[in-house]
C-alpha cells in the first residue's frame, strides 16, 4: 500500500508558510510556561538561557524535521520509512503522530479552560470577584470550573469542533488561510497589552525582573529547565514541524524559515513576560506563583493592577484571554493536522473522514482528561490523575525521546547528500550554516535530550 498522495498540497506563499509554521510552534508554551518558568527561575537569566537554548537546541532539531518533511513530501509517518529501512528509526514518524495526537488530548482541555476564562472576562466575572477583596476567591472559583462535570468537557468539545472547521478546508484554505489571519491578529493584541502593561505602577520592576539578569541563581537545574523549555516551546517532536514542511515549496530556504519561526516563537515569550511581570509587581504577587498563574493569579492580578481604571482592567482581562485563546488554536490547528494527514495517505481516505476520526477521538479522550480533575480524579497512575499523565509522560518521556531519535537519525544515519540538498535547494543557495547544524545534530543535542530526559524521570538529581 502506498502511504503517499500525489496531490500533497503546498503552502502558496512565504509568508503563509512561516506564519503557519510560527504558529505550529506559538502557544501557551510561550505565553503561560514561559512566563511561569522565567518567574521560578531568576527572571533574566533565565531568559538570556533559554534564547540560547533555542539557538543550540530549537533550530538544529527544527531545521532536521525540516529536512525530512520537505524531501519525503508526506504525512510525518511515512516520511522516515522512506529515508531508511533500519527498524527503530523508520517508526520514528509513527510515534511522531501518535506524540502529536497524545499532547492534543490534554492540550485540548488547557485550550478549553482558557476559551471559558474568555467567556468569564467578557461577563465581568473577574471584577464580580475582586469585589470579595480576598485572592482566595479566584482559586475557589478554578477549582470549581475544572471539577464541574459539564462546562470543561462543553468547552473542550468547542474548541476541538473550531480546529475541525479550519482542519477540514485543507493546507491552502484552511491552515494557510487562518494563520494569515490569527498571527498578525496575535501580534497586534500582545502589543496593545504591553502598552498597557510598561504604564502599570510595577512596570519598572517587572522589566528589571525580565531584563537585568542575575546570573548568581542559575543553577544546572535551571539550565535544564531552559533546554526542556526550548523542546517544548518549538514544538520539537510533535510531529508538526514534519508535516509542514512537507507542504514547503522547493523554493523556501530551510535554515532561513527556521530562523524567523524561532525569532517569531522567542519574541511572542519575551512580550508575554513584559506583559504579565509588570502586572504582577505592581499588584504585589508572588513572580514564581507557578503553574497557577494563568488561572488563579492573572486574573486577580489585572483586577489589582488597575483597580483605578475598571474599565481598563476588564478590557485587559478580554484582550489577555484573547490572546491565549488564539496562540492555543493555531498550536491545536497544528497538532490535529498531524494525525489528519497520516490518516488521510496512509489508508487514502478523505481529508473529512480522517479530520472526523481525529476529532472524535481526540473528543473522547480530551474529555476524559478534562473529567480526571473532577468526577474521575480517583483514578490515579504513580499519583497522578489522567490529565497529569498525560502531560508527564509526553512532556517528560515522549518529547526528549523523539528530539533524541531525530538527532540522531539526521546527524548519523541520513543520507549527507540529501541533507546537503534540502539545506542548499541543490545548490541554488548557499546553505550557510549547515556545517554547525549537522554538527550540533550529531555530538551536542544527543547528550543534552538524554540529560532531559534522565532528569526528568529523576534517574539523576541535578
Amino acid at each position: 500500500m502506498s502511504n503517499h498522495q500525489p496531490n500533497h498540497n503546498n503552502f502558496t506563499s512565504k509568508i503563509g508558510l512561516i506564519l503557519a509554521t510560527a504558529g505550529s510552534a506559538v502557544g501557551l508554551g510561550n505565553i503561560w510556561r514561559f512566563p511561569v518558568l522565567a518567574g521560578q527561575n531568576g527572571g533574566a537569566a533565565f531568559l538570556i538561557l533559554y534564547i540560547f537554548c533555542v539557538i543550540l537546541i530549537g533550530l538544529p532539531l527544527m531545521v532536521g524535521e525540516f529536512i525530512i518533511g520537505r524531501h519525503a513530501q508526506s504525512n510525518t509517518a511515512y516520511a522516515f520509512s522512506k529515508l531508511t529501512n533500519h527498524k527503530i528509526f523508520k517508526n520514528i514518524g509513527r510515534f511522531g503522530v501518535f506524540t502529536g495526537w497524545f499532547i492534543l488530548c490534554y492540550y485540548i482541555v488547557v485550550s478549553a479552560w482558557a476559551l471559558d476564562y474568555l467567556v468569564d472576562a467578557i461577563l465581568g466575572r473577574f471584577g464580580k470577584l475582586s469585589e470579595a477583596g480576598n485572592a482566595q476567591v479566584y482559586a475557589d472559583y478554578f477549582h470549581d470550573f475544572i471539577t464541574n462535570p459539564y462546562l470543561p468537557v462543553i468547552y473542550t468539545i468547542i474548541f476541538i469542533l473550531l480546529s475541525h472547521l479550519i482542519i477540514i478546508r485543507g493546507v491552502k484554505k484552511g491552515i494557510e488561510k487562518f494563520a494569515k489571519f490569527l498571527m498578525p491578529l496575535l501580534f497586534i493584541i500582545m502589543l496593545i497589552l504591553v502598552v498597557f502593561s510598561i504604564f502599570t505602577e510595577g512596570a519598572q520592576e517587572g522589566l528589571t525582573f525580565l531584563f537585568k539578569p542575575d546570573f548568581t541563581k542559575i543553577t544546572f537545574s535551571t539550565i535544564l529547565t531552559a533546554m526542556g523549555q526550548a523542546f517544548f516551546s518549538m514544538s520539537i517532536a510533535m510531529g508538526c514541524l514534519c508535516t509542514f514542511a512537507s507542504y514547503f515549496t522547493k523554493e523556501a530556504n530551510l535554515i532561513n524559515t527556521a530562523f524567523k519561526v524561532g525569532v517569531i516563537d522567542t519574541l511572542v515569550a519575551v512580550m508575554s513576560g513584559i506583559i504579565i511581570f509588570p502586572a504582577v509587581f505592581s499588584a504585589h504577587f508572588a513572580v514564581n506563583s507557578g503553574a497557577s498563574l494563568a488561572f488563579i493569579a492573572l486574573p486577580n492580578v489585572f483586577q489589582q493592577a488597575f483597580s483605578h481604571l475598571p474599565t481598563v482592567s476588564y478590557i485587559i482581562s478580554i484582550l489577555f484571554y484573547f490572546l491565549l485563546v488564539l496562540a492555543t488554536l493555531t498550536s491545536v490547528i497544528s497538532l490535529h493536522e498531524v494525525p489528519t494527514a497520516f490518516l488521510a495517505e496512509h489508508y487514502k481516505i478523505s481529508r473529512t473522514k480522517a479530520t472526523s476520526i481525529v476529532t472524535a477521538t481526540v473528543c473522547f479522550f480530551g474529555t476524559i482528561c478534562s473529567l480526571s480533575n473532577g468526577v474521575l480524579s480517583d483514578i490515579t497512575i504513580s499519583g497522578k490523575n489522567i490529565f497529569d499523565l498525560f502531560d508527564y509522560v509526553s512532556g517528560q518521556i515522549f518529547l526528549p525521546i523523539g528530539g533524541l531519535l531525530i538527532a540522531v537519525f539526521v546527524g548519523w544515519s541520513m543520507d549527507k547528500d540529501i541533507i546537503r540538498n534540502q539545506l542548499t535547494n541543490f545548490g541554488t543557495i548557499p546553505g550557510k550554516g549547515a556545517t554547525t547544524i549537522i554538527y550540533l545534530l550529531k555530538y551536542v543535542i544527543p547528550v543534552i535530550t538524554l540529560l532531559i530526559f534522565l532528569s526528568g524521570l529523576n534517574i539523576i538529581k541535578l
